[in-house]
């Protein structure tokens, strides 16, 4: 019996015959980024690896000082090539990067005196991503969450952080409450935040170095991270509807230690 040969469908025949940019069988620790923010942000860190890079003519001009820098030549796309790469649903402002991931950090190389955002299990990356973009707005030194239970740092998570993600630095730790424990060691003041707390975070007496620790919607913080924070504050609101999305939690946290943090 003869064994029959398997052949490439008529879609994908017609997208060779057209030229078109081929999804590739990417290595899986790299990463896939879009957007101009975070296109513009990911070529300015000169720590951050680009592997492959897509953009339309509209992009390529957007970014041309960048990419001369790097002497980085674009595979010419167009829109559609990439609305079919990543979905039609999705947001690429014609930008597309395959990079690699950028080299981990370790709880020692966040800065000793510096304000740190603490995410315990915040599993939704579109609130990730604009909780960092926060953190980049307000300055903070880093951002800390668990190996497991964290999105990708890359795609939506990336495009919501407008950028952030190569400004920010990212420390992944196996065990939130073991690290949470070392800050403290270090002399960090551990606030976290739930909104049954009695005391108004605005009106805490907060210390650098700050670490602000916040948990997923729903869950909120679990009670070993309850346990290692030396302060439960809440956000005060205007009125009864006291539940604020993580993300916007977050900035709001960020702004008052921002300002009250001596």
């Amino acid at each position: 019996m003869r064994r029959q040969r398997s052949r490439p469908n008529k879609s994908a025949r017609r997208a060779n015959r057209s030229g078109n940019p081929r999804p590739r069988q990417d290595c899986p620790e790299r990463l896939r980024l879009f957007g101009l923010h975070a296109a513009e942000a990911a070529l300015a860190n000169p720590r951050r690896k680009v592997v492959r890079l897509l953009a339309t003519e509209n992009a390529a001009q957007k970014l041309a000082s960048l990419l001369a820098k790097r002497g980085l030549t674009p595979e010419p796309a167009s829109p559609k090539d990439l609305d079919r790469l990543l979905g039609a649903d999705t947001v690429h402002q014609g930008v597309v990067l395959d990079v690699e991931p950028l080299p981990p950090l370790a709880l020692e190389d966040v800065d000793a005196g510096g304000l740190l955002l603490v995410l315990d299990q915040v599993t939704d990356p579109q609130n990730v991503g604009a909780a960092l973009r926060s953190a980049a707005a307000f300055g903070a030194s880093g951002l800390l969450m668990t190996e497991r239970h964290s999105p990708p740092l890359s795609g939506a998570l990336a495009k919501a952080a407008s950028g952030a993600l190569d400004l920010v630095p990212v420390i992944l730790v196996k065990n939130l409450a073991q690290s949470l424990a070392e800050l403290g060691n270090r002399g960090f003041l551990r606030v976290g935040l739930a909104e049954e707390a009695s005391m108004a975070l605005e009106n805490a007496h907060l210390t650098r170095p700050l670490a602000l620790v916040l948990g997923a919607e729903g869950k909120g913080l679990r009670h070993l991270t309850r346990e290692h924070c030396d302060l439960i504050c809440r956000i005060s609101t205007a009125s009864r509807f006291a539940s604020l999305n993580v993300s916007n939690a977050a900035a709001i946290a960020l702004h008052w230690a921002n300002r009250n943090a001596r």
